[in-house]
C-alpha cells in the first residue's frame, strides 16, 4: 500500500505508533542502556506522550470535516514545538563549554515536590550539569534525534492534512 492511498485514520494510527516506538526505545535506553533522562529528556518524553495522544484520538475519531482534523493537527503541532523547544535547549546545554555548564541539581521529582509549578518549570528548563552530558546514539546526542521525530511527526500531522483518501 502507497503512503499516498492512506486514509487520515490510517496516518494518524501509523503515526500513534512511531509514538509508542519512541517511547520504547526511551525505555529502554533508560533501563537497558542504563542513561538516566535528566528533566529536559522527561519534558521531551512528556511532548512525545502528548502528540501520540491526539494522534491516536485522532485516528480513533477520524473526523470527516476540515474543522475537526485542523484541530487535531493543531493539538499535536503544539505539543510538537513543546517538544522542540525542550530539545533545542537541551542540545544548547550540550553545547556550552564545560566551565559554563549548570551545575547539578535536584531530580524533576523534588522539584515538583518542593516548588510551584511555574517555579519548577523555569528551574528545569534553567538545566543543570546532568542535561549537559552527551550520549551520542548512532552518532547524535538523544536530544537531536528527538528534535528531528517532532519535526517529522509535525510535518506528518500537517500532510495527512491535505493528501488523505476519504
Amino acid at each position: 500500500m502507497a503512503l499516498s492511498s492512506l486514509t487520515f485514520r490510517s496516518r494518524y494510527l501509523l503515526a500513534f505508533l512511531v509514538c509508542v516506538g519512541l517511547m520504547a526505545f526511551a525505555l529502554y535506553s533508560q533501563y537497558v542502556m542504563h542513561l538516566d533522562p535528566c528533566p529536559l529528556c522527561i519534558f521531551q518524553r512528556i511532548a512525545v506522550c502528548i502528540m501520540g495522544l491526539f494522534f491516536l484520538l485522532g485516528g480513533l475519531h477520524a473526523p470527516a470535516t476540515r474543522r475537526g482534523r485542523f484541530t487535531y493537527a493543531g493539538l499535536i503541532t503544539l505539543g510538537g514545538l513543546w517538544g522542540i523547544a525542550t530539545a533545542g535547549r537541551h542540545l544548547w546545554l550540550q553545547s556550552l563549554p564545560a566551565d559554563q555548564v549548570p551545575a547539578c541539581g535536584p531530580g524533576l521529582g523534588y522539584l515538583f515536590d518542593a516548588f510551584p509549578f511555574m517555579k519548577m518549570l523555569k528551574l528545569a528548563f534553567t538545566g543543570s550539569g546532568e542535561c549537559a552530558k552527551i550520549e551520542p546514539i548512532l552518532g547524535l546526542p538523544m536530544p537531536a534525534w528527538t528534535l528531528l521525530w517532532f519535526i517529522a511527526l509535525i510535518v506528518w500531522a500537517l500532510v495527512a492534512l491535505r493528501r488523505t483518501v476519504r
